[in-house]
């Protein structure tokens, strides 16, 4: 097994609020991509991935299941064959910390590994931290 990948972000917004942001539909759709999460254990769903050609991933939907939840704490889900990812949160003085591990990455997926790291901190984060800054969903 590859590394997983680990990314700790603070968020000046309640728990709550980013807990909303992770597993309303509507809300997880706005700053990650089209879902149809639920948060409770065993639920199947799909995120639906934009394409990215300069790696030739030809984009559609992810097939993803909630394995692990504790209310405003801890979201874990399978994405894909393999991969999990499992939002971590925790009260923070008037925010929150948000730990996200990316986990399942196989010996021959290093490339993908260091491509996705990139994606989680400079891409998708700030989407999330954007969104929390513009909503009032909280």
């Amino acid at each position: 097994m590859t590394e997983a990948i680990e990314v700790d972000q603070f968020l000046g917004h309640p728990p709550a609020k980013v807990w909303r942001a992770l597993t309303e539909p509507d809300l997880l759709a706005r700053w990650l991509m089209p879902n149809d999460i639920k948060p409770v254990v065993g639920h199947r769903f799909h995120l639906h991935a934009e394409p990215v050609p300069a790696v030739n991933f030809a984009g559609g939907p992810v097939a993803c299941e909630v394995l692990e939840i504790e209310p405003e704490r801890l979201i874990k889900f399978a994405w894909g064959d393999h991969w999990t990812i499992t939002w971590r949160l925790a009260p923070e003085g008037r925010g929150t910390r948000l730990i996200l591990t990316h986990d399942g990455f196989g010996p021959d997926e290093e490339l993908v590994r260091r491509i996705m790291n990139g994606g989680w901190r400079s891409r998708v984060l700030r989407k999330l931290i954007n969104f929390l800054e513009r909503s009032n969903a909280g």
